[in-house]
């Protein structure tokens, strides 16, 4: 007897069919549009700073004359060579270079021995002080405008670097604080029991195991402090009252002619010129800056 085989008619495929769930759907959905999101918002982040190195070497009179965000007709070095004329360019970027780095060893350096006094050795109280540091993340600068202004009158620190770094480093500490003690968390303790173990004290532990793997975490806490303490403007602009010391966001007030006029393209060329190190910095070392972030920024 021969048995004859009836294929499923194209109805009874489609009833038994098992639906899509929702949430596939809606992943299949969104790993779709990330790419498009994400090149979205790299191209608004990108679009300003392309703009100002095309204008920085757009002549004075077509940026003046014509449409400022078209394409440029024609290319000139003249702008930097007008930007270095107009204001000590040299003199501001080594005022910011001088109070950005030793501000950065000031927040490094306080903010790792209080994250390993506050995480790894610990005492009564701990959890309570660390708040209070977290708490000063919130705390706006310009409350402490009037109150430093005449202090630093009184003991002779106005128009000093000191008059800028001091609070800059105490501002920027609270959350060096919180990245370090984050990091510090992850460390197994029983890292620390052997280390005590073999006989070795706290200075010791926090010198050759806390220290040299916070490298990351250390990178991290600079970068992102080096862009604030760079771009601060509110601190010069009060503290500082000579020409010899002021950074670069108070020295790009140079360029501010009689009655407002300002000479936009040597502006922008000096602003390109003051950026430059800061994404240079970015880009040599962005793997260590995302690693440390999320080591510091996350706990598992």
């Amino acid at each position: 007897m021969v048995s004859v085989q009836v294929a499923p008619s194209a109805s009874l495929r489609s009833e038994t069919r098992v639906p899509v769930p929702a949430g596939r759907r809606r992943l299949h959905v969104a790993r779709r549009a990330a790419p498009a999101l994400v090149t979205a918002i790299v191209l608004v982040q990108i679009y300003p700073l392309v703009w100002v190195f095309l204008t920085s070497l757009r002549p004075a009179g077509e940026f003046a004359a014509g449409n400022p965000f078209s394409l440029p007709t024609d290319l000139t070095l003249e702008n930097y060579r007008r930007a270095w004329e107009m204001a000590p360019l040299p003199t501001f970027i080594i005022n910011s270079l001088v109070v950005t780095v030793v501000s950065n060893v000031l927040i490094v350096g306080l903010g790792m021995m209080a994250a390993y006094a506050l995480t790894v050795l610990g005492f009564r109280g701990s959890k309570v002080v660390l708040g209070l540091f977290l708490i000063g993340i919130i705390v706006p600068v310009h409350v402490a405008l009037v109150p430093l202004f005449i202090t630093y009158s009184r003991v002779g620190l106005l128009d000093t670097y000191q008059s800028m770094i001091l609070p800059l480093a105490g501002f920027s500490l609270p959350m060096s604080v919180y990245l370090f003690s984050s990091f510090y968390s992850y460390i197994p303790r029983e890292t620390y029991e052997a280390a005590e173990l073999d006989g070795a004290g706290p200075y010791r532990i926090f010198l050759q195991i806390t220290a040299p793997l916070s490298s990351n975490t250390v990178i991290t806490v600079v970068f992102v402090n080096s862009i604030f303490i760079w771009n601060d403007f509110v601190f010069a602009n009060t503290f500082v009252l000579s020409e010899n010391l002021k950074t670069i966001p108070l020295g790009l007030q140079n360029y501010m002619g009689a009655m407002g006029s300002m000479d936009w393209t040597a502006t922008f060329a000096a602003v390109c010129v003051t950026v430059t190190p800061l994404l240079l910095i970015f880009l040599v070392l962005n793997k260590a800056i995302i690693y440390g972030l999320e080591s510091g920024a996350t706990k598992g």
